[in-house]
């Protein structure tokens, strides 16, 4: 009943603006709630333990699962493209897949081409600085709440691909080669970004940097609460294994995104332009 009154109300919005010459602009991500970042990191774990679940089990090899990931990344992303709107059932799948090859990225040159950690991590960085500095020099913003044309997307995209490749980089580089192990490893990127909340609420750090800042570290945050679990006691972990710790956090991620794609409780307001706008 929500649902349809939610729909009802914004179909009425849309007759009104347009009788007022006026239309609106949907944006094409989520509200960033509670809900986001919850999502965020979960996607981030299952995008960490999928990875290595393909490429152990499967036996598909890093390559294969390159190649396997991209294409349903490809195919995910014309979807989200085809879009008018944020959707959560086509957004968050984009997500997870594009957290697999992010990892997949980082691992690739790590693992098959022996590059070290130390060089991907700022290699990822340059690109990630590179990435918005061409797209606040074409859009003239970086902020999430504005992703309304094909452009714009294109480089939020873009920017989240380079944030998970980077995140992985880094959390490898944590974690393995200064070797902090799994758990400390995601207690200090928690601290850091609880850092960051504090900086941005207490002492108005800018809202679109505290935010990208806190998209790269939820990275390693989630791979290392991943990888605590599902790796053997042996090595730092609990134990529980790549396939429990992979379904036990998809299960709870279809479960929020079902609950949000019913509820529309992340679905931003519209904002309202001229109708010659671009």
């Amino acid at each position: 009943m929500a649902y349809e009154t939610s729909e009802t109300t914004a179909a009425s919005s849309v007759d009104a603006v347009a009788s007022s010459g006026r239309r609106l602009r949907w944006n094409k991500v989520p509200e960033v709630t509670v809900y986001f970042w919850i999502i965020k990191v979960l996607c981030t774990t299952v995008g960490e333990t999928a990875a290595d679940l393909l490429n152990e089990k499967a036996g598909l090899g890093l390559t294969g699962v390159s190649v396997l990931m991209s294409a349903l990344l490809a195919v995910v992303l014309v979807v989200q493209f085809r879009t008018t709107a944020y959707r959560a059932g086509v957004y968050w799948p984009v997500v997870a897949l594009i957290s697999v090859v992010g990892t997949l990225i980082s691992d690739n040159l790590t693992d098959n081409m022996g590059v070290p950690l130390e060089t991907s991590t700022t290699a990822f960085a340059i690109i990630l600085a590179v990435v918005f500095v061409v797209w606040y020099r074409r859009e003239r913003m970086l902020s999430i709440h504005s992703i309304d044309t094909t452009g714009r997307e294109s480089f939020y995209w873009l920017a989240v691909l380079f944030t998970f490749a980077l995140g992985t980089a880094a959390g490898d580089l944590v974690s393995e080669r200064m070797d902090f192990g799994y758990w400390l490893s995601a207690v200090l990127f928690g601290l850091v970004i609880a850092a960051v909340a504090l900086a941005h609420f207490a002492l108005d750090l800018d809202a679109v940097w505290s935010f990208w800042m806190v998209y790269v570290l939820t990275r390693p945050l989630g791979a290392s609460v991943g990888d605590y679990l599902s790796h053997p006691t042996v090595d730092g972990g609990v134990g529980l294994g790549i396939v429990v710790t992979s379904g036990l956090f998809l299960s709870v991620t279809l479960g929020l995104v079902v609950y949000l794609a019913v509820t529309r409780t992340d679905v931003a307001q519209p904002q309202q332009t001229a109708r010659h706008a671009a």
